[in-house]
């Protein structure tokens, strides 16, 4: 059933589907305002029959012309999905790694007067029959934490079929919400109106949607219990968290399935490990993808690269990988080289393995239109390249003026992007690859991207753009992790995309674009890092010192203190951001000597930057074994690592409210500087105790306090109790044989710290070849006692710790170590100094 629009009554409140508080695309607007009588509403116009499909899903069939199916996903996770005039969709899923179907999920069905009721012994669900409205509580408490406001609406047209649909929700006030992934507004999304659509956003500031990623998943947090909402449409997706003021929150897309997931918490961190079971944990990284990598565009020739790796050896600034840009194919064919510039790449990545350094290269979608070139061949012969709906190929400008586009949806284009690595990866020895320009990118067109009419094969279910552009990027991903894994399956892949989609997270890691050189960019960085980490995507960095323009000393000084935390620890530039490089660019020809102009290296801004980016450089590789570990519970359970200080402390609402400070892993509070010159930065404590890492001196959480900013580092605060280990100094991951583990101790109890250890490559982790230690703490009146658990069969090089405990109340009368008195030593501001074996079980520590 139909109702035209002559019919107003269903579209009288707000929000409506022409309501002002929902994105209405001008595209999508236009047809339905020169025709109005041609678009009709769909609604379900209330319950007509009531059915039980198998043990995990109830059908609610409207009377109109749109059914609701609930699906018991587990106690905590409820799945909801709109069915406009036809059968729900069976098609396959991008997004969704498994569904958490492990166990039989018990629930019960009952049936009264106006409402139809399930409940899963953590939540209950009442579905109105008057409407089909929905509401949700938590079980215990009879909270309600989620009511519709409107019943589910749906608008179509007869020149794009179904064009719009939206779910609107009761927003209470106070209520917060987090996440949804790429975007730079404030931490806190209230207030703001967004939509999901990947888009090459050269350049963008504040407030700029969409950005490069569609991560339509977001976090609430309702009188202190949060859950989660994952819209599963890879359509362009809208957000609406009550930007008019009316108390609504709506969320929606321009086709597809009405389809999302409501995920229970009541932790924000339950939420974010129930999201990742179901989208999918990352890989265990290799550990030089942890260290500090350098890119510019573009590094060349050979002799170039050469002179940046020898730089860095000779200044003893650590670094593990090299970055080469789109200069180093022939006339922007991907999977070459430009012999002029690289005569032999292979010996090149060979001698630059040998000094510790990995080479990482971009490869982009565009493939260049060349009778001659192989990829292009090859790519035409088995029918791999995107065609519009005339059955003409896809053929736009990227960096070569014609450029065709594998349709990474078709299984058969995947396996064959996944064979053409094998030159690269396998008999030249480039470490990892870096997948640019994937929203995908097109030049010269206000659209920047294909026309909505070109067709996918959507893993045999076909669709157009609309349907495919938002998982473009992850595809090719996807794609590209695959070449890697199958090429050489003893090695861990690392790729890097720029465009992606929920699920992503699975096959690379991702950067959050074209950023600019400017100390606002360092504040979007700050958020827009922690905002992905909890939308899935952890392993996330910036362009350091930004991609446009050309950063201060200091600025560049204050991202690198930052980036430390920051998993992605990369610096990238433009190269050709200064007067007469518009001319370079245009040409598509880049001179080395004006470009040689532009460095972003650390030592490019003079002596005494040179020496505070070596100590930022090197802070992070001491860190590296927290860091490593850090990850390792990310691929394992799904913990972000890097949260807002909401995910420390969801019920303090002063914790709630910031957005600079963030916790980094467990343990560490990161207050990064993003103001020029400041000597002093106010940051907010969440409740416990803290402790400077560097000195020790201890602060009272709870509070705001002002901390002293100092040239060569940020502060950084660390939970007392917490047990930190820490690495000596390497130009490089795996340049020493490390002996010696320091552990950073601080006085108080907590429940867990750890640290994993591994070969740092390959796969031997899965069948244990892994060393995972356990630290506990525990404070009495006179005394502290430091414990060890051991897992794991891996045998490290590391045939001691050395401690060093901060914080200790009184002066210490003994120090046992299993039993035995150990000799020790204090120093200030640096603690009482002991080594103890690997294998120890418990420091006794008398005052």
């Amino acid at each position: 059933m139909a109702r035209k629009k002559k019919d107003k009554k269903l579209m009288a409140a707000k929000p409506s589907l022409e309501g002002s508080n929902i994105a209405v695309p001008n595209e999508v607007a236009a047809p339905t305002s020169r025709y109005p009588d041609v678009y009709f509403t769909h609604f379900t116009g209330g319950l007509r029959s009531l059915e039980r499909i198998g043990d995990r899903s109830v059908l609610l069939k409207g009377k109109a012309d749109v059914d609701l199916l609930v699906e018991i996903c587990s106690p905590e996770i409820l799945r909801f999905r709109y069915a406009v005039h036809e059968a729900f969709s069976g098609g396959h899923s991008y997004a969704i790694a498994q569904m958490p179907h492990r166990e039989r999920v018990l629930f019960e069905v009952k049936e009264s007067e106006d409402i139809i009721s399930i409940s899963t012994g953590k939540l209950l669900c009442n579905v109105a029959k008057k409407d089909l409205k929905v509401r949700i509580y938590e079980t215990e408490t009879d909270l309600l934490l989620l009511e519709e406001s409107q019943p589910f609406e749906a608008r179509s047209t007869i020149l794009n079929g179904l064009e719009k649909q939206h779910s609107v929700w009761k927003a209470p006030a106070g209520e917060v919400y987090l996440g949804l992934g790429d975007k730079t507004c404030p931490g806190n999304l209230r207030g703001k109106r967004l939509q999901n659509w990947n888009t090459d956003s050269f350049g963008f500031q504040k407030d700029t949607d969409p950005l490069y990623r569609s991560i339509p998943f977001y976090y609430a947090l309702h009188q202190g219990k949060a859950y989660g909402i994952f819209l599963h449409n890879t359509w362009r997706t809208f957000f609406d968290f009550d930007a008019a003021g009316y108390g609504y929150t709506t969320f929606g897309s321009n086709g597809g399935e009405m389809d999302f997931f409501f995920i229970y918490g009541p932790e924000l961190k339950e939420v974010s490990r129930r999201y990742m079971e179901l989208t999918g944990k990352p890989e265990l990284a290799p550990l030089w993808a942890l260290g500090y990598h350098q890119c510019r565009w573009s590094y060349y020739p050979e002799s170039r690269v050469r002179e940046v790796a020898e730089h860095f050896r000779q200044l003893s600034i650590p670094c593990d990988a090299l970055y080469l840009d789109i200069d180093y194919m022939d006339g922007y064919r991907c999977f070459t080289w430009d012999d002029s510039l690289f005569p032999d790449p292979k010996r090149m990545m060979d001698e630059l393995r040998e000094k510790g350094f990995q080479t990482v290269v971009m490869i982009d979608p565009g493939i260049r239109v060349d009778p001659d070139y192989a990829v292009y061949k090859s790519g035409i012969e088995q029918n791999v390249f995107c065609r519009r709906s005339s059955g003409e190929l896809m053929i736009g400008p990227v960096w070569p003026s014609r450029c065709v586009f594998p349709d990474y949806t078709d299984p058969r284009a995947r396996s064959w992007w996944a064979g053409l690595y094998r030159e690269l990866y396998v008999e030249q020895g480039v470490s990892g690859f870096w997948n640019d320009m994937n929203e995908p990118a097109v030049f010269k067109v206000n659209h920047m991207t294909f026309p909505d009419h070109v067709l996918h094969n959507y893993e045999g279910d076909g669709g157009d753009h609309r349907k495919a552009h938002n998982i473009y990027g992850q595809q090719m991903a996807r794609a590209t992790y695959d070449g890697l894994k199958q090429n050489r399956p003893e090695k861990r892949p690392f790729v890097l995309t720029r465009a992606t989609f929920s699920g992503g997270q699975r096959f690379a890691a991702i950067w959050t674009g074209d950023n600019v050189a400017s100390w606002e960019h360092l504040r979007l960085a700050n958020i827009q890092c922690q905002r992905l980490s909890i939308s899935g995507f952890s392993f996330v960095g910036t362009d350091i010192g930004g991609f446009v323009d050309t950063p201060s000393g200091e600025l560049l000084i204050r991202w690198l203190q930052l980036a430390v935390f920051h998993p992605l620890f990369r610096v990238h530039s433009m190269g050709n951001n200064v007067d007469g490089a518009s001319e370079v660019e245009n040409d598509l020809v880049r001179e080395a000597e004006l470009l040689n102009r532009l460095d972003q290296e650390p030592w490019s801004f003079g002596e005494r930057y040179t020496a505070l980016a070596r100590t930022a450089i090197e802070f992070r590789y001491i860190l590296l074994p927290y860091i490593y570990t850090i990850f390792q519970r990310c691929t394992s359970l799904g913990d972000p690592m890097l949260k807002p200080l909401a995910f420390y402390d969801q019920h303090d609402p002063a914790a709630v409210k910031r957005e600079v400070e963030f916790v980094f892993g467990d343990h560490l509070l990161v207050c990064p500087v993003i103001r020029a010159g400041s000597r002093s930065t106010t940051a907010y404590l969440p409740k416990g105790k803290w402790y400077d890492f560097h000195d020790g001196k201890a602060y009272a959480g709870g509070q705001k306090v002002r901390l002293p900013v100092r040239d060569d580092r940020i502060p950084v605060l660390v939970k007392a109790g917490a047990v930190i280990p820490t690495y000596p100094v390497q130009q490089h991951v795996h340049e020493k044989e490390i002996l010696h583990v320091g552990l950073r101790v601080f006085y108080g109890s907590v429940s867990d710290s750890f640290w994993y250890v591994d070969a740092g490559e390959g796969y031997d982790y899965e069948q244990e070849g892994y060393r995972l230690a356990q630290f506990t703490t525990e404070t009495s009146e006179h005394s502290f006692r430091l414990r060890q658990q051991v897992g794991g069969k891996y045998q490290s090089t590391a045939t001691d710790y050395r401690l060093r405990l901060f914080g200790l109340p009184s002066e210490v009368t003994s120090l046992k170590v299993d039993g035995s008195e150990t000799e020790f030593s204090e120093l200030p501001d640096q603690g009482v100094i002991v080594e103890v074996p690997l294998d120890f079980e418990e420091v006794e520590i008398l005052f």
